[in-house]
Order: C-alpha cells, then sequence, then structure tokens
C-alpha cells in the first residue's frame, strides 16, 4: 500500500493569525473540503474531558472545524459516548452537564452536542468489522452511526493503557457505547502483586468499579467486579499491578482498530489530531499530569493509521520533560529504558500492535508522506 499524506503545521503564529485559522489552513490543504457535505449530518467525535482534567481540547478547536463544515453546507453536531466507569460522565445528563462546564455548547461551539449512545450508554447499533478477527460486530453509538460524515478531533496524548490516545483510540474506544466498550476491554483483568504492594491505596482511588479492596493492608482486586480498564495500572506509583493476561493490552489495541474500522468504513471521514499538552495518561482522569513531552503541532490526515504513526513519530523524535511522570522513570536508578517515550511513561502499554492491526484489516497504512503546511 503506497503512503497516505498526512499534514502538519506546528503552533508558531506571526501577523496576528489567530492558531484557529491555522487549523482551518491545515484541514483545507489536507482536503477537508473536498467532502460533499451539502444538508449532511457531519459527526465531530472528540472528548470533552473528565471534571477535573484540563488537558483536554479547547472549545476553539471544535469551532473552527464547526465553521468550515457549516460554511460547507453541512449540519455539525459534537458527539462522544458515555463512560465505562463512573465519573462525571456516565450518563447523558452527567455528560452534557460536563461537557457546558467544560465550556463545550452551541454558543461556543456553534453546534449542538449530542451523547451518542443515549442516556444511559445502551442506544447503539451492532456494526459489521469487515476483516475483524477479534470482533466480528462491534456496538456502536447510535448517534455516530446515524451522521453521514465523521471527523475526528482528537487531543493525542499519552495513555495507560494503550501507549498513547491517538485518532484510533478517540474512534474506536470513544465510539463505543457501554456494550462495546465492554467487548473491547474484558480480555484481561489486572491482579496485584500483593507482597509488594506499599498499601498506598492510590490504585482504589483511581478505579471506577469499587473492584479494589484491602486487606492486611495489601490491594486485592474482585475480579467479579473489575471491567479490565486498567487504569489501577497505571495509578500504581510502585509497578505491583500488571495484567494477569500479558497479551491483553496487546489485544485491546487489536479491538479499538477494529472498532475504528467499523466506524469508518463505507462512509467520508477526516481525522485531526493535536499533538499538545501531552498528558502521560488519557482526558478521563479527574486530572491531568504535567506533560511529558513538549507540544509538537497540528497534524491532519483521511488515514487513521497514517495519522496515529505520524503524531508518534513525532513524538519520539521529542527530549522528554524532565518534571513528569517520564521524566521521574527515567531518573530512577535501574530504570529499563526502552527507547519508547509512551512505554517509558507506562511500561505495561503497547502501541505498535493496534497500528499494526489496523493496518492489516485495511483501515489504513502506516506509511506516509508527511506535508509541512505554514
Amino acid at each position: 500500500m503506497a503512503g497516505s499524506d498526512v499534514f502538519f503545521t506546528d503552533f508558531r503564529t506571526v501577523g496576528g493569525v489567530p492558531i484557529t485559522e491555522k487549523l482551518k489552513r491545515l484541514c483545507r490543504r489536507a482536503g477537508l473540503e473536498t467532502i460533499d457535505m451539502e444538508n449532511k449530518f457531519v459527526a465531530i467525535k472528540m472528548h470533552f474531558g473528565e471534571l477535573g482534567n484540563l488537558a483536554y481540547l479547547r472549545p476553539n478547536y471544535a469551532r473552527a472545524v464547526a465553521e468550515m463544515v457549516i460554511a460547507k453546507g453541512g449540519m455539525p453536531f459534537l458527539t462522544d459516548c458515555n463512560t465505562l466507569y463512573p465519573g462525571s460522565r456516565k450518563h447523558a445528563l452527567e455528560h452534557l452537564d460536563c461537557a457546558n462546564i467544560n465550556g463545550f455548547n452551541p454558543t461556543t461551539t456553534l453546534c449542538q452536542i449530542l451523547i451518542a449512545d443515549g442516556l444511559r450508554g445502551t442506544d447503539d447499533v451492532a456494526v459489521p468489522v469487515p476483516g475483524g478477527e477479534y470482533c466480528t460486530e462491534a456496538y456502536i453509538g447510535r448517534a455516530v452511526m446515524d451522521a453521514d460524515i465523521l471527523i475526528s478531533l482528537t487531543h493525542f496524548k499519552g495513555h495507560e493503557a494503550t501507549g498513547f490516545g491517538g485518532a484510533l483510540k478517540n474512534i474506536g474506544m470513544g465510539c463505543g457505547s457501554r456494550a462495546g466498550k465492554m467487548q473491547q476491554h474484558n480480555q484481561g483483568q489486572p491482579e496485584v502483586a500483593e507482597a509488594l504492594c506499599r498499601g498506598c491505596r492510590r490504585c482504589a482511588r483511581e478505579c471506577g468499579s469499587d473492584a479494589i479492596v484491602y486487606e492486611n493492608n495489601k490491594a486485592r482486586i474482585l475480579t467479579d467486579k473489575c471491567k479490565g480498564c486498567g487504569r489501577c495500572i497505571g495509578a500504581c506509583a510502585y509497578d505491583v499491578i500488571a495484567n494477569r493476561n500479558d497479551s491483553a493490552n496487546e489485544i485491546l489495541g487489536c479491538k479499538i482498530a477494529e472498532y475504528s474500522q467499523a466506524v469508518c468504513h463505507g462512509r467520508p471521514c477526516f481525522h485531526i489530531s493535536l499533538v499538545q499538552d501531552i498528558s502521560p495518561n488519557c482526558d478521563c482522569h479527574e486530572e491531568n499530569d504535567a506533560p511529558i513531552l513538549p507540544d509538537v503541532g497540528m497534524f491532519a490526515s483521511f488515514d487513521p493509521v497514517a495519522l496515529d504513526q505520524a503524531c508518534v513519530d513525532a513524538c519520539l523524535k521529542q527530549t522528554p520533560i524532565a518534571n513528569s511522570q517520564l521524566g521521574d522513570n527515567l531518573s530512577r536508578p535501574g530504570w529499563h529504558n526502552y527507547h519508547d517515550h509512551f512505554m517509558d511513561s507506562n511500561p505495561n502499554i503497547r502501541w505498535k500492535e493496534t497500528l499494526a492491526h489496523a493496518e492489516k484489516i485495511g483501515l489504513g497504512t502506516r506509511e506516509y508522506n508527511l506535508v509541512r503546511v505554514k
């Protein structure tokens, strides 16, 4: 497969040009306006940020994309699906309140917000997965599938289970209903090396399922409650929690690729990733730790696989920030250096398998031609 074009611009602006105008220029060069949007429903898939987290994309970026869609006669709406864990986005009412508090509403973004899988996360549709090996069908939020066109607007950052959260994570896991998220997460459950547990209880505070109890000041995971989301793995500062299935994160990544295939297959899709505020963990956390890497820039492509590959390659070229989770790990005596910023930030993760599987099932290619836009 020939390389896909991925368009890139940095965050430098001169002459009073707003960064949102530079984003529009990038999208034009990448071909967004070639899509026929006249009287079409256009889903702009993004993450509104958990309450307390400030690393999510500003609403200004969503407005810039919506303005482009409206100018082409399209009918845009912002969308995401409910979370599997309790938090500030576990049902549509909370989710809409969270989005509004974080600045997303029709006044700021020029379009409505729809929670794609409905009030309780059960409004989904079973979508076939072309080439699927782990999932024959994916459970996707109905509003996402009812849209004529999909645009993914992604905050590219680290992630405690998948290494990084890019376009595929935003689309695959993000468009899954509650049943879809369960299907993706259920491959493995973590376990605690109890002899090494220091009883700090950080993992229990991070668990959204009340699945961690303490006996004799040692953590124990209740397997009947655990959803296998892996947040406790990223929370443990002493690396005493790991997945009992060594391939679980690898399989999770493959399922995310297959869910992305189900969402994107057979309709126009366009993908934008902003590589900034590169926090070590997902925007689903109610906090965001300091960035592990400097801001890089904005990327856009019709190919989500090439886009993710280009973003991760750009990140791997950056110098780690010393006062960060990544910097702390690299400075530890005896640290095994993976020479991979995302693995050195969260050592239990896998990310290469996700892109390889996405390419294998025909979602896109890891080969890309980087086109710089000034």
